[in-house]
């Protein structure tokens, strides 16, 4: 099961590493790394700022994984699917929650910027 522990934290450790460029804003628009929807790669008003809030979504998901595998790692008679199970169940969940929190995000930006621009 230690194996499992180590995959885990060492996905958190990637998609933490990977956010803070993003929340930095060190990464321009591109087609390969960031928060990569229409609306953003054509506006790099929107870019970065999204990418920045997306960012700290995805910092708080890997350091989320990294935290709740050490908990479960430690849990007395959890068994190696039990482990494996949850431990994805929660990468997906914080995942999930921070694309839903991102695109909100964006719209309410972008609905901010279309009636500046009016």
């Amino acid at each position: 099961m230690s194996t499992l522990l180590y995959l885990y934290i060492g996905s958190g450790l990637l998609l933490s590493a990977l956010s803070i460029p993003l929340i930095l804003g060190k990464i321009p628009p591109n087609g390969l790394y960031g928060f990569r929807v229409s609306q953003t790669l054509n506006n790099p008003d929107l870019w970065y700022p999204v990418n920045t809030y997306a960012g700290w979504r995805l910092l708080v998901a890997g350091l989320g994984t990294i935290l709740a595998a050490l908990i479960l790692y430690f849990i007395p008679g959890i068994t190696q699917d039990a482990f494996a199970l949850a431990c994805m169940c929660v990468f997906f969940l914080m995942l999930g929650i921070g694309l839903g929190q991102s695109l909100l995000f964006l719209k309410r930006l972008a609905k901010k910027e279309t009636n500046k621009e009016e």
